[in-house]
């Protein structure tokens, strides 16, 4: 397993290999020093956490958490070489058990011999918890500074005891800026400039993603090209594919969109909404997976106050059924629209919750025996349905009667909002209300 393992430190390389094979575009690129890494300023300033644990001259363990293509790496190797430490780096998803003995073994021996150790794991989010576990005595003893990068939510996929040791760094995705300072760095190395024209160069950083080992991929392919003039983006376009837009179905991003288009919904803005619900569609979501939750945001966001907006994300989900895609997403859409532009309340979904948890409170008091049936004698003689009173026979069909446990104060679970269709069901309930009080209910 030797060739998973990068034992030695990070030294600046020719730009062609022993063999004179051309290296790639990224790797000639790489930055020397951490001041050449370019869009992570809030970590690495010399106020930032990095800069200050490295003029502190204590680095302690991280998770570098953030999208592709943003430094993770580079920036492990960097901080092995300010700290004068061996780095070592290992893929989780290529390394088992038996290989990270070998490297802790070695990381043993090498610190008998005066010098610490930086082990970076890529993808460390992959290693179960025995595995996440094995790192942890050696993280306390000092044999190695643990390096791990992840592109998905460390709270959810990290062992907490892991997480109590590390320090979690936030890597930020890469501004159109920050691709274009890279774009103008990678033309210099290559002696020349792009045969783009501006929007075209415009449109170049914007297949990138905000990933930057991505956008150095597409200037290679670019710079490969004999081209008359300057090509624009429609000519660019003809040329490139489109990449693929950064979402893991499973993972972070997942959640991420699915809360950007709820909280739209929510927060009444239609325009938000489709983008989102159109950026989830984009990365291949299941149109089923999003007319669940377009159900869920009317019952929970919208409820009474708009009892059809309910009926209206089934329909659509039928018609979805129906008519499959690329149509029936059409119908999903229009739900969304519905959803963004109806009155909100989650009075149902509070009175929901509290009535729960006054159940949970309550144990197992059992009902009134005035609302209970009386099917034998015993039970008459019981008492049970000893004072119920018929609401149908009485003033208004209602009778005022209480229906809680004996004993127990009357809560108030349900307060409906003033807006839309609850407007109604508010004014139900205060008349309800006053009857109650005028017959000592």
């Amino acid at each position: 397993m030797a060739d998973l393992f990068d034992t030695a430190p990070a030294d600046p390389v020719p730009d062609a290999s022993p063999s004179g094979a051309p290296r790639p575009l990224a790797d000639r690129l790489r930055p020397r020093v951490l001041s050449e890494v370019i869009g992570q300023d809030a970590l690495l300033a010399p106020d930032g956490p990095l800069g200050a644990m490295l003029a502190a001259g204590s680095l302690s363990s991280l998770i570098l958490w953030g999208p592709p293509g943003v430094g993770k790496t580079t920036i492990a190797r960097l901080l092995a070489d300010a700290t004068d430490l061996a780095f070592v780096q290992v893929s989780a998803i290529f390394t088992g058990v038996p290989d990270l003995r070998k490297v802790f073994e070695a990381a043993r021996l090498r610190r008998t011999q005066g010098r610490g150790t930086l082990l970076f794991v890529d993808e460390i989010h992959r290693f179960n918890k025995a595995q996440q576990d094995g790192f942890l005595p050696l993280m306390e003893d000092g044999t190695i500074v643990l390096v791990g990068a992840t592109t998905e939510n460390p709270s959810f996929e990290l062992n907490a005891a892991l997480l109590s040791r590390a320090q979690v760094m936030v890597l930020a995705r890469l501004t159109p800026a920050d691709l274009d300072a890279m774009l103008s760095r990678a033309e210099a190395e290559l002696g020349r400039t792009l045969p783009l024209d501006g929007p075209a160069r415009d449109a170049l950083v914007a297949m990138a993603d905000g990933d930057g080992r991505a956008l150095l991929n597409l200037v290679e392919q670019v710079a490969a090209w004999r081209v008359d003039g300057r090509l624009t983006p429609d000519a660019l376009a003809a040329r490139l594919a489109r990449r693929a837009a950064n979402y893991d179905k499973s993972g972070d991003g997942h959640y991420n969109l699915i809360s950007a288009l709820h909280k739209s919904v929510r927060g009444s803005d239609p325009d938000a909404a489709l983008y989102w619900f159109a950026r989830m569609l984009e990365g291949c979501e299941d149109p089923r997976f999003l007319a669940r939750r377009i159900t869920r945001m009317a019952v929970e966001d919208i409820g009474l106050a708009d009892p059809q907006a309910q009926a209206v994300c089934l329909q659509a989900w039928e018609t979805y059924e129906r008519l499959g895609s690329p149509e029936g997403e059409l119908a999903l859409a229009a739900a969304v629209i519905y959803l963004s532009l109806a009155p909100k309340s989650n009075a149902a979904y509070v009175a929901y919750k509290a009535a729960r948890e006054a159940a949970r409170a309550t144990g197992s008091q059992p009902p009134p025996k005035h609302i209970l049936n009386a099917p034998t004698r015993m039970m008459k003689d019981q008492g049970y349905g000893a004072g119920y009173a018929y609401d149908h026979d009485a003033p208004d069909a209602f009778s005022g009667q209480d229906y809680f446990p004996d004993g127990m104060k009357r809560p108030v679970f349900y307060a409906p909002v003033d807006r839309g269709f609850e407007r109604e069901m508010k004014k139900r309930i205060d008349w309800f209300a006053g009857l109650r009080a005028k017959r000592g209910g």
